[in-house]
């Protein structure tokens, strides 16, 4: 009987204990909290490589770009209007390499790539290779909202965006010197290289000295999770290539069970390892805080395959991190909390 008695008790402190962890879970994230983390390309980003005046003006866009998503969340916006809002900025800045910004391909052109995701519904919508739509990720959208399809490409993607109102260019739009510069002189020392291939990755490093991808994930005062990422690619890329951003669960993703996600690096490397939902997937099922996770995919599977960039992210908490194997990450968050950051060059946290 004493066995017995024991056993129940034993029982009673087990589910006693679950029960307080479960409460302790569902309370972490303060009801109507909310916050918004952005970055604006990784790579080999050091502070010898810009000025002050270019720092600063980073700098700027960066708060610009958070301000904007943070109004809409302070208001009672979505988080998916949020990465909206976050992502125009820099889409409309030539800092970046993303619209206005975005690098040429080996033809001379511009293919834009962007996907958005909410991580309540699990719905997606992505474009890619795209040369004629201002803001990419507005495309992104339509495709999520009005379409039954996750990805559309090239004429597709541009007739379906024309057809609900999105705002279209001529593709001079798109041009700047310095991207023009920066694809001449990949292409005219790729003559005289032998290896062709491995010239062309050290010299994107080196010339173009980051990855200018930009993202945003926030999280609204409902606790729904958003994410998005918009990109031009790679310099002297081949006519046609698509990297890991408009791929779901590669270089971004959403779950509001977990965490959402931008990725930016080399993006062949995040597409193989399915980086994003990996992160998620280390948090779901191996119960791994979102910093282990984080640092598991970028150092231990992209890294070790020779593959270098960086991730922002937000937990279902409300809480945000990021990590990155490379220099440097263009990056800030601002909290409902009045906490917030922006940071370039080496890792402060």
């Amino acid at each position: 009987m004493k066995k017995i008695v024991s056993l129940f008790l034993i029982i009673l402190f087990i589910i006693s204990c679950d029960n307080t962890t479960v409460k302790k879970e569902t309370i972490k994230r303060k009801p109507n909290s909310f916050a918004i983390v952005i970055h604006g390309g990784a790579g080999g980003i050091k502070r010898e490589y810009f000025t002050k005046e270019q720092q600063e003006a980073y700098t700027q866009k960066l708060h610009e770009a958070l301000d904007a998503g943070y109004k809409v969340l302070e208001n009672g916006g979505i988080s998916l209007n949020a990465v909206e809002a976050a992502i125009n900025v820099m889409e409309n800045s030539p800092l970046f390499n993303a619209g206005k910004g975005a690098v040429y391909n080996s033809e001379g052109n511009q293919e834009m790539d962007a996907a958005i995701m909410d991580g309540k519904t699990l719905n997606a919508g992505a474009v890619a290779g795209v040369n004629h739509i201002k803001n990419p990720i507005l495309a992104a959208r339509i495709v999520m909202d009005s379409s039954k399809h996750v990805l559309l490409s090239g004429k597709g993607a541009e007739i379906m965006a024309k057809k609900y109102g999105i705002e279209m260019v001529d593709s001079s739009y798109f041009f700047t010197q310095k991207r023009l510069n920066q694809l001449r002189k990949i292409q005219g020392k790729e003559k005289t290289q032998l290896d062709h291939t491995a010239f062309l990755i050290k010299n994107e490093l080196i010339d173009d000295h980051k990855f200018g991808t930009v993202g945003a994930v926030a999280i609204d005062k409902n606790g729904n999770i958003a994410a998005g990422t918009s990109t031009g690619g790679m310099t002297n890329k081949k006519f046609g290539r698509i990297g890991d951003v408009p791929l779901i669960g590669a270089g971004t993703y959403a779950n509001n069970l977990t965490c959402g996600i931008s990725a930016t690096g080399t993006g062949e490397y995040f597409i193989r390892t399915v980086a994003s939902h990996d992160v998620s997937s280390l948090i779901q099922y191996k119960n791994l805080s979102p910093k282990e996770a984080l640092h598991t995919v970028l150092f231990k599977k992209i890294g070790e395959l020779g593959g270098e960039g960086g991730m922002i992210l937000i937990d279902k908490n409300g809480d945000v991190y990021w990590d990155f194997n490379s220099t440097g990450m263009f990056r800030g968050y601002k909290k409902s909390t009045g906490e917030s950051k922006v940071a370039m060059f080496e890792q402060t946290n």
